[in-house]
């Protein structure tokens, strides 16, 4: 069976190393083109149809709004389906402690029954927060293996921690 690499993340202006860096690629887009190296995965990016902020403090608070509102953002496209998958890795920053609400959109589309899914999340000293929870709520029947944390500042150097995770 094949596997997939979905993912979201967002360039910009990002909060990284203590201080704010415009960045081309958001850092969870690093990490998952350094684990397709790894797996020949096929990817897909989550994309809300409504973007967030460029700027860091508009984007959390965007980030922070749609969470409190259990947010359900639509998304510019899905792949067709996950039949030929049984093996999804799902990648995303941390956003007040769980995933951005576009990703719940992504997981709440699919059925999971059946499928393995390995998280790994960038962030900047939150961890996974409660995103493997969260995952495990959303997608009954899936096996939701341990995640992986990326400090997003060291995702073009966490191509051995992905290895040594994707290895485990």
């Amino acid at each position: 069976m094949a596997e997939l690499i979905a993912y979201f993340s967002r360039g910009d202006e990002n909060y990284v190393s203590g201080m704010l860096k415009n960045l081309t690629v958001g850092n969870t887009e690093v990490a998952a083109e350094l684990l397709r190296e790894l797996t020949q995965a096929d990817m897909f990016k989550i994309e809300p149809v409504q973007g967030y902020s460029p700027n860091y403090n508009e984007c959390i608070a965007q980030a922070q709004a749609d969470q409190k509102m259990d947010a359900r953002p639509k998304l510019k496209a899905y792949p067709r389906n996950l039949e030929n998958y049984d093996t999804i890795y799902l990648g995303y920053p941390n956003y007040w402690g769980t995933m951005p609400m576009a990703v719940f959109t992504f997981l709440e589309h699919f059925d999971f029954g059946g499928k393995v899914i390995r998280p790994f999340c960038t962030h900047e000293g939150s961890g996974m927060g409660r995103s493997e929870q969260d995952i495990r709520r959303l997608c009954p029947g899936a096996v939701v293996g341990k995640g992986l944390p990326i400090y997003g500042s060291k995702a073009g150097k966490s191509g051995s921690a992905l290895e040594k995770w994707y290895r485990e």
